[in-house]
């Protein structure tokens, strides 16, 4: 089952690569904290001075948990693309919502197929 953590974890950050390739190519940043809500950079702040959550280690065991955690993941990507079209020229912040909404309505789409073509846990 921790396989599957990986593998999720894995996507959620090949999610949010995606949809932030484009703006990333054009702006330098010493931090992709940058492209966090400051309310929700504060919130995490705060969690990692107390330590990793158990439910970091607590593993999705049904495939509707897989995909709730997924669909969450592919949420929290479009909201920092959200947040980096943003920062982004006013001339050039349509078109990238337009993408950032793009890409979620495909991997959307795409997740439980995703969630299909992964191996069963032994």
């Amino acid at each position: 089952m921790r396989h599957h953590a990986t593998i999720v974890r894995g996507l959620g950050a090949c999610l949010l690569g995606t949809a932030l390739f484009a703006q990333a190519q054009t702006e330098t940043r010493t931090s992709s904290d940058a492209l966090v809500d400051p309310a929700a950079a504060s919130k995490q702040a705060r969690e990692i001075a107390q330590g990793d959550p158990a439910r970091w280690y607590r593993e999705d065991t049904t495939r509707q948990a897989r995909l709730r955690t997924l669909q969450k993941e592919i949420g929290a990507a479009l909201q920092e693309a959200k947040n980096a079209c943003k920062q982004a020229p006013a001339a050039e912040r349509k078109t990238c919502l337009q993408e950032a909404r793009a890409t979620y309505a495909r991997d959307m789409a795409a997740a439980k197929a995703q969630l299909d073509g992964q191996a069963p846990a032994p």
